[in-house]
């Protein structure tokens, strides 16, 4: 039993010291790096900045009343389509008193001077008839008459515009009916039957009724970088991507760059204007937030390795291209090239590879000779 216990015993040491040796000798050997293989290609090559934004219409204007009152009647609501001159709201004055009490004086005046008047001009012309007075004393008379009729006509119509804010004569061009000034859609009215309204004046803006704009003429307004706004200039072709129509994308044409930078977040960012090409079938509300792509340089059909191949040192760029691809591991050499426009992931190689040579990519892991 002693001498199977001591046979067993040296196994173990012996098992152990081999297995000691054995790891010891598996980490003395040398690693190897194996590498991606990474193929020369054609392809364009786009350097592209996007701005962000929101899309809305050029031209919106705000609808103010020319009377202050109290809104009676909203004749139209958000999002209807209008035509200029048609009403949107109507307006009730509230009249001053003073100026109210002096309207109704003036008619009750005119009344009496009118009556008076008439007596006369009626025994004038009985007088007239007669032979009594001559033609031209008639003809004066008549003409007192008229101009008392028109005093008392004048005078019902200023009682009317001070009480009610429009006269019978002049209803069609009542300040009190609120109408379009432009053809378009009703973006907003943020106002309800019963608010009071400020007219507009010199010294103040007035009430907002409504706004309306031309849908039909939508612009991008975006900022761009200090960095890039030197690259960027009006007519250059933008691809507009507006989210809350599953990323569709419409064509725009760049208009107008802001000469002044605004600084923001620490950033000098320049505003940017695009009109946008938007089918009719496509409804785009205003204010919906977009991206615009700006192709800032362009090369096509051009030899392309991507940037993750790339190394570096002092001045040179390098990539190691493939010259055995049996051997384990495989062989590169390093080579000196020249490069051009990047897209971020490709970038565009002028000398030093050509098409189909294979190149040395990222390390895709570590084993053991």
């Amino acid at each position: 039993m002693k001498k199977f216990l001591k046979i067993l015993g040296l196994i173990l040491v012996i098992a152990v010291v081999s297995g000691t040796f054995y790891m010891l000798w598996k980490k003395s050997q040398p690693e190897i790096t194996e590498y991606e293989v990474l193929a020369v290609e054609r392809k364009d090559i786009e350097m592209i900045t996007v701005a962000t934004g929101k899309v809305e219409p050029r031209n919106e204007v705000l609808i103010k009343p020319q009377i202050s009152g109290i809104i009676s009647e909203l004749r139209k609501n958000a999002g209807q389509s209008v035509r200029a001159g048609e009403v949107i709201a109507v307006v009730k004055v509230i009249p001053e008193m003073v100026s109210l009490n002096s309207a109704e004086s003036r008619v009750r005046i005119a009344e009496i001077n009118l009556k008076q008047i008439k007596t006369e001009y009626e025994r004038q012309k009985t007088l007239f008839e007669k032979g009594v007075i001559t033609g031209s004393e008639m003809d004066k008379v008549r003409a007192d008459y008229d101009k008392a009729e028109e005093e008392l006509s004048n005078a019902h119509n200023n009682l009317d515009i001070v009480r009610d804010g429009i006269s019978r004569k002049m209803e069609q061009q009542s300040n009190t009916q609120i109408r379009s000034t432009i053809d378009g859609m009703i973006l907003d009215i943020p106002v309800k039957v019963g608010n009071s309204v400020i007219q507009s004046n010199t010294f103040n803006d007035g009430t907002t009724i409504a706004s309306v704009a031309n849908m039909g003429d939508m612009i991008f307004v975006g900022k761009v970088d200090e960095t890039e706004v030197g690259r960027v200039h009006a007519g250059m072709p933008i691809k507009l991507t507006i989210g809350a129509l599953n990323d569709r994308k419409f064509d725009a044409s760049l208009e107008y760059i802001a000469p002044k930078g605004v600084e923001t977040n620490g950033a000098i960012q320049f505003e940017i204007k695009a009109a946008a090409q938007i089918p009719d079938t496509v409804l785009v509300r205003a204010g919906y937030s977009a991206n615009a792509e700006i192709v800032l340089a362009k090369a096509d059909n051009v030899l392309t390795v991507p940037e993750s191949a790339l190394t570096f040192s002092g001045d040179s760029t390098f990539v190691h291209v493939l010259t055995d691809s049996v051997a384990s591991p495989k062989l590169f050499v390093k080579k000196v090239i020249r490069t051009g426009l990047s897209d971020g992931i490709n970038i565009e190689v002028k000398e030093g590879v050509e098409k189909e040579m294979k190149i040395r990519g990222a390390p895709k892991g570590v084993a053991q000779q």
